[in-house]
C-alpha cells in the first residue's frame, strides 16, 4: 500500500474514531469516549462461575493522553477539537519515524508489523493527563531522598559509559527483561500494549503482550512476601471491594525503577468493568523515600480482539548481540579513518 495514502487512512480513522462520539462524552464531562460508547451502554453485571465481576477477555491500554499534564495546560479536559489535532500530530509523527528508507524504518516499521496507537481501537480520552490527583496532573515534587538517588543514578550511567560499550549499560527493557507494560502500574507502551486477563476461584491472572510477563494474583488474603524477597514486577496480593478488584504491590528489587521510585514502592491499582468494551483502570504510586505524597493515575482498557502472540523477545535475544557488533564496527570504521589521516 502506497506509504502516502497508508497515512491518509490512518489520520481519517482518527478523526472518525474521536469526533462521532465525542459530544455524548462530553455532555457529561466523561473521561473517555469510544466509538462504541454511549450514553445507553449497559452497566456489566456478569460474573464468573465462582461469584467474581467477569474482568477476562483481551484488553489494551494504548492512548495518546500523556502520564503527566503538558506543561502551559492547565485545564483537566481538552475539547474534542483539540483531541482530533493532538492525535492528528501524534500519529503523523509515528509515521515520521518510519518513512521508507530511513534507519527506523529498516530496523522496524511499527506501522506494518505491529500495533501502534493509531492502528488500534484505543480509547479517546478527554482528560489532558493520566495523572487525575494532585489536581495539577502532574508527579509531586520529589523529597530530598529522591533527588538524590536521581543524581546518583544519572551519576551511575555516565561513569558506566555509552549503552553500547556493555551489555550491562543497557536499559532492562532493550535487553528484554522487563519493559514498562508488565507493570505494576502497567504503562502504555508505543506498540503492542495489550493484556489478558483469566479468572479462576481465588485467582487473577494478568498477561502483558510485551514482555510476555504473567502477574498471577491471589485473592485468598495471603500475607505479603518477605520483605527480603524481591522480584522484578513485585508482588501482587488482590481483593474485591464491591465490583472493583483491587490489588497491591511491593516487593520491588529497585532495579527497573519506575518514575526513580525506591524499592519501597507500593503499588496500589483498581480494575472496574464498566460495559462489555470497557475496564477503568487506576493505580496510586505510594513511596515516601521519592515523593512528597502519593499521586493517582486513571486510564481506560479497551476491549481488543485475542489471542495474543508471542512477543518473541528475551534475554540475550540476537538484537543486542547486533547492537553491540554494530558499534564496535563503527569504533573500527571511525580509528581507521583517524589511522588515515594521521598519515597525511
Amino acid at each position: 500500500m502506497n506509504h502516502r495514502f497508508r497515512t491518509s487512512i490512518r489520520l481519517l480513522t482518527i478523526v472518525f474514531a474521536v469526533v462521532l462520539p465525542m459530544t455524548a462524552a462530553l455532555a457529561g464531562q466523561a473521561p473517555f469516549s469510544s466509538a462504541k460508547a454511549s450514553a445507553t451502554a449497559k452497566k456489566w453485571t456478569a460474573k464468573t462461575s465462582d461469584g467474581q465481576p467477569d474482568l477476562q477477555g483481551y484488553w489494551t491500554n494504548s492512548t495518546y493522553t500523556p502520564l503527566q499534564r503538558p506543561n502551559g495546560v492547565t485545564k483537566e479536559f481538552y475539547n474534542p477539537e483539540e483531541v482530533v489535532q493532538i492525535e492528528k500530530q501524534a500519529a503523523g509523527r509515528e509515521e515520521a519515524q518510519t518513512e521508507p528508507g530511513t534507519i527506523a524504518d529498516v530496523h522496524y516499521d511499527f506501522t506494518q508489523f505491529s500495533l501502534d496507537r493509531s492502528q488500534s481501537a484505543h480509547l479517546t480520552q478527554l482528560r489532558t493527563s493520566m495523572i487525575v490527583d494532585p489536581p495539577d496532573g502532574r508527579i509531586p515534587p520529589a523529597t530530598p531522598e529522591g533527588l538524590k538517588r536521581q543524581a546518583d543514578r544519572a551519576a551511575e550511567r555516565k561513569r558506566m559509559g555509552a549503552t553500547t560499550d556493555a551489555v550491562e549499560n543497557m536499559p532492562v527493557g532493550t535487553r528484554c527483561i522487563v519493559m514498562a507494560g508488565s507493570g505494576p502500574p502497567m504503562m502504555p507502551t508505543g506498540y503492542n500494549g495489550n493484556y489478558q486477563i483469566v479468572q479462576a476461584p481465588g485467582y487473577v491472572m494478568i498477561l502483558t503482550e510485551m514482555i510476555h510477563d504473567v502477574r498471577i494474583i491471589p485473592l485468598d488474603g495471603r500475607p505479603q512476601l518477605p520483605q527480603n524477597v524481591r522480584q522484578w514486577i513485585g508482588s501482587s496480593r488482590g481483593r474485591w471491594e464491591g465490583d472493583t478488584l483491587v490489588v497491591e504491590t511491593s516487593n520491588f528489587n529497585g532495579k527497573n525503577p519506575f518514575q526513580n521510585a525506591s524499592e519501597a514502592m507500593r503499588v496500589i491499582e483498581r480494575f472496574t468493568r464498566l460495559d462489555v468494551d470497557t475496564i477503568d483502570y487506576r493505580f496510586t504510586i505510594e513511596d515516601e523515600k521519592t515523593w512528597a505524597r502519593p499521586w493517582t493515575a486513571s486510564l481506560p482498557l479497551r476491549k481488543t480482539v485475542g489471542p495474543i502472540f508471542e512477543h518473541a523477545c528475551s534475554e540475550g535475544n540476537y538484537s543486542v548481540r547486533n547492537t553491540l557488533a554494530g558499534a564496535r564496527a563503527e569504533e573500527k570504521r571511525a580509528a581507521e579513518a583517524a589511522a588515515k589521516r594521521g598519515l597525511k
